[in-house]
């Protein structure tokens, strides 16, 4: 997943951390492209963290936060670890998240893209979403 990630990342030229993580939010695979932004570690693995906390992409995630939003706030829990913005997708397996893929270090677009592929490695695997 994060392989193919980085090959997308690639593909548009841009430079980005990925990671993958199991149903408990804990690390399982990481890579980082060489020159990448020194957050996109830490940011990567935090948006695969809050797609299964939260069981919905961080992209869908952040309006919600907004003020005037069902979770408003929310950004100011889980010890700073929620991110709110693109690039984060759950891995669902039947009605289970049983994991997610995180993508930072290009623009929202270009992260979610890679994220997006990284998520076909496992769908194409499992046969659903």
């Amino acid at each position: 997943m994060t392989q193919a990630a980085i090959d997308r990342a690639a593909e548009r030229g841009c430079l980005v951390s990925a990671a993958v993580v199991d149903q408990g939010g804990h690390l399982v695979h990481f890579q980082r492209m060489d020159a990448a932004e020194i957050a996109g570690p830490t940011l990567a693995v935090d948006k695969a963290f809050t797609a299964v906390a939260h069981r919905i992409g961080t992209a869908e995630l952040g309006p919600l936060a907004e003020p005037g939003g069902s979770l408003f706030g929310l950004q100011s829990n889980g010890s700073g670890r929620y991110v709110l913005f693109a690039g984060g997708l759950p891995c669902w397996l039947g009605d289970r998240v049983v994991g997610g893929v995180g993508v930072s270090g290009g623009s929202a677009e270009e992260d979610a893209d890679c994220a997006r592929a990284g998520l076909a490695v496992y769908t194409s695997g499992v046969g659903n979403a």
